[in-house]
């Protein structure tokens, strides 16, 4: 979320370094997420109806003189899609398949 409010979202490239994810970010980005940790990032589908995928973590901020680097420990992921539950004892309103939990 932005100062203002508004959610912020951004496109970055992410890599994997060990258990935790990093990408750089800009100026905005890398304030925002220093300020709110709770950070989730989305991979859509590779193909249409495929799932997405959904990461939450909590995000630490390697600051550089363009913005920064993100590296973001993931807490919980989820691969989503729309549509009916896959297991009628999911908590999840769509198809979702829980694949970490912390």
């Amino acid at each position: 979320v932005s100062d203002d409010g508004r959610p912020h979202v951004v496109a970055v490239t992410a890599r994997w370094e060990g258990d935790a994810l990093v990408m750089g970010a800009g100026r905005s980005s890398s304030r925002n997420a220093g300020a709110r940790p709770h950070v989730s990032v989305l991979w859509p589908p590779a193909e249409p109806g495929g799932y997405s995928l959904i990461v939450d973590g909590e995000a630490a901020v390697a600051p550089r003189p363009d913005g920064g680097e993100v590296t973001l420990r993931p807490t919980r992921a989820v691969l989503h899609r729309p549509g009916p539950p896959a297991d009628d004892g999911s908590s999840c309103g769509s198809d979702c398949v829980p694949l970490l939990r912390s």
